[in-house]
């Protein structure tokens, strides 16, 4: 095959331009991998990230629903107390009117 110089070839100037054009292409093709693998790296922290406020999120939730249950036992609680202070004094009084 005959060698190819400047004067021999009108392709030339064509070709070189297309191989820088190639060039060009394949360090642009690697800086969007790159940025696309920076990408999907902080897609992967901000999920997880997310999914710990979603947790803490659902924790905090069961904590506040216990507080608002606390009072409500103690009222319970306070009132069964009561009733059966009320029932022993009404047994106590109808016992000692019967002379036990």
């Amino acid at each position: 095959m005959p060698e190819i110089t400047e004067g021999s070839c009108q392709l030339l100037p064509r070709i070189e331009a297309l191989e820088a054009e190639v060039l060009h292409n394949k360090n642009a093709h690697k800086e969007i991998y790159s940025r696309l693998e920076v990408s999907s790296t902080a897609s992967a922290v901000f999920d997880e990230k997310l999914r710990q406020i979603k947790d803490d999120t659902q924790e905090i939730k069961a904590t506040v629903q216990e507080m608002k249950e606390r009072p409500g036992k103690r009222w319970d609680g306070l009132v069964e107390k009561a009733l059966w202070a009320v029932c022993a004094a009404v047994i106590a009084f109808m016992l000692g009117r019967l002379g036990l």
